[in-house]
């Protein structure tokens, strides 16, 4: 009983050790990918979502702040770090298959509890189940 327990603990630390070391190996290419791809010019967003153009940026020297275009003319600086690849960049570098998106028909869209935005002018009460309404269930709440 003693050896099953020991071998199954072996295997348990062998399997750590090796997904451990595929993990790391994996986070480095990612890393080297980013690197490749963080050139000026690339689109990027940073981790507060804020999306640009990169004006400058050394990925050999992380603690020289990037240059970042998020506008004509509007140049900004942020820690290195805290810039990504924009989503439609790495979107369309992974190795999966493209997804096709699905547009809906308008006709799906209608029904009786669907609301269409009107175009007049001035404030407009709720519409709740194709009744007008002045204010919607909850609305009685006391404001602090």
């Amino acid at each position: 009983m003693d050896i099953l327990l020991l071998v199954v603990l072996a295997a348990l630390l062998v399997f750590m050790f090796i997904s451990s070391r595929r993990r790391t190996k994996k986070m480095k290419e990612e890393q080297e990918r980013r690197n490749l791809l963080m050139v000026p010019g690339a689109r990027v967003m940073t981790r507060s979502g804020l999306f640009g153009t990169i004006v400058a940026f050394d990925a050999d020297d992380l603690t020289k702040p990037a240059e970042l275009e998020i506008a004509p003319g509007v140049v900004i600086e942020v820690h290195a770090q805290a810039l990504d690849l924009a989503p439609e960049v790495a979107d369309t570098e992974s190795d999966d298959e493209p997804v096709e998106e699905t547009i809906e028909d308008d006709a799906a869209l209608e029904g009786p509890d669907v609301e269409r935005p009107t175009t007049d002018e001035g404030p407009r009460g709720y519409t709740l189940n194709g009744a007008d309404v002045d204010e919607l269930p909850g609305d009685d709440k006391p404001k602090n």
